[in-house]
Formats: C-alpha cells, sequence, structure tokens
C-alpha cells in the first residue's frame, strides 16, 4: 500500500464507510470494520475521517494478522468507528 492509495481510502470513507462498498471500490485490499474501543490503545491510526480511524493491518510472519504502521507490509484497513462519548 502506498499514501496515494491511502488518501484515496480515506476519502472514501468519509463518503461510504461500510467494509463491502470498500471493497467493491478497492478489490484486493482487506476491509474489517469495527468500534475504536476493540483497537489496543496503544495503536495510532494512519488516517482520521470524520466519526472513524484508520489503521492498517499486516501479516509479518505469514500467519498471524497484526496492526501496524508499515505501509509496505500492509494489505489492509480496519475502519474503526469512533463511539461518542457521554
Amino acid at each position: 500500500m502506498d499514501s496515494d492509495l491511502l488518501t484515496a481510502i480515506a476519502e472514501a470513507v468519509g463518503k461510504q464507510p461500510d467494509a463491502a462498498s470498500l471493497r467493491a471500490r478497492f478489490p484486493g485490499i482487506v476491509f474489517t470494520e469495527c468500534s475504536e474501543d476493540d483497537i489496543p490503545a496503544r495503536a495510532r491510526p494512519v488516517a482520521e475521517v470524520g466519526a472513524y480511524a484508520l489503521y492498517l493491518v499486516g501479516s509479518p510472519d505469514g500467519h498471524c494478522l497484526s496492526l501496524t504502521a508499515d505501509m509496505e507490509a500492509a494489505h489492509g484497513v480496519v475502519v474503526a468507528r469512533r463511539e461518542d462519548e457521554e
């Protein structure tokens, strides 16, 4: 993944953030949706769009998935919805 692709994904999330729409628009990229509460507190998003934070997913050992900041190792994006604080 490169910065231009990440920018295009962030723009698409701003318009239609659901994973199915993103998969259709960006074939070959894995998309997952979750609440930001499901993301480890130490993880930092690579992009923020409105109510969503984007995290990269990689598989450094070829088996287990993990969040990564390495765009070259990334093959997926987690679209995490921020929950409103009450």
